[in-house]
């Protein structure tokens, strides 16, 4: 898909994601529509994927784990359009007996799931666990990752930070969506976690930092470190920063649409601001 392309992607999955959490008025809007230009880039240019035969040893392709699973509406729309399931299945979002509940889980068995994540902070080890078995079974294919700023505050995090560089795990890269706001507010205020470039390269990583709401920045930066800095030795981490709510003016920049849903008159206007480009579910 080339940058038009891209760009009118992320529009559509900006309109999923509203109608997904207006839809069952609930869910994590603010993080996801921060994320989305990242995760249309991954999925539509960047990995080496097979929706059409998703298996969960995903031999032989790049794999994803979305940590900060409360993001899924991102998650799921991403995954729709990219072909792992039907589109109009978006609508039954954190409905009863659905497949896509509000936290991506494995029991339903939807494609491109490969872990649950709703607890914060597991998800940098199991990426480091199936980079490390690509690397060991000779499979040249690589692992992406994406975690939240606030979910850096997990202690886990640190020792897969710690294990990753120890083991020479150079075939991962994590993306942390540094967008300074949490649940509770600035991540500054309820735990700084600055200087996090300074931490990673202290722990022997790697480190990239890159706009996450430039579409061109974002393939640019992750081509470049599929391309040139892995297999050197090193995890990669991506410093992305994002900014909340992206994309929905009244949602921008605050903690507030961290986990809450529009009304129908926000609604109204969140779907005036971005064009439908696919066709809606």
């Amino acid at each position: 898909m080339e940058l038009q392309g891209l760009k009118d992607m992320a529009s559509q999955v900006r309109r999923d994601i509203v109608r997904m959490v207006h839809g069952c008025q609930s869910g994590h809007p603010g993080g996801s529509l921060g994320c989305t230009d990242f995760l249309v880039a991954l999925y539509c240019k960047v990995m080496k994927h097979n929706p059409s035969s998703f298996s969960m040893e995903g031999k032989n392709e790049d794999l994803f784990f979305l940590s900060n699973g409360h993001i899924s509406p991102v998650f799921y729309s991403v995954l729709a359009r990219s072909g792992y399931f039907p589109v109009k299945e978006l609508a039954s979002f954190r409905q009863l007996n659905a497949r896509l509940q509000g936290h991506p889980t494995t029991h339903e068995g939807l494609p491109g799931v490969r872990i649950a994540s709703g607890s914060l902070g597991q998800g940098l080890s199991v990426a480091c666990g199936a980079a490390l078995a690509k690397k060991m079974n000779g499979d040249n294919f690589t692992v992406f990752s994406l975690h939240g700023d606030g979910e850096m505050q997990e202690g886990q995090n640190w020792e897969a930070i710690l294990f990753a560089a120890h083991h020479k795990i150079d075939n991962l890269i994590a993306t942390v969506d540094v967008n300074g706001q949490q649940i509770d507010g600035a991540t500054k205020t309820v735990m700084n976690i600055e200087p996090l470039k300074d931490k990673f390269l202290s722990f022997g990583w790697d480190v990239i930092e890159m706009d996450g709401n430039n579409m061109v920045a974002v393939v640019n930066t992750l081509e470049n470190a599929k391309n040139n800095h892995l297999r050197k030795g090193k995890p990669v981490c991506i410093l992305m920063k994002t900014e909340m709510g992206k994309g929905i003016d009244f949602m921008e920049g605050t903690h507030e649409w961290h986990g809450i849903a529009p009304n129908d008159a926000q609604l109204a206007l969140a779907l005036n601001q971005q064009k439908e480009t696919l066709g809606d579910y």
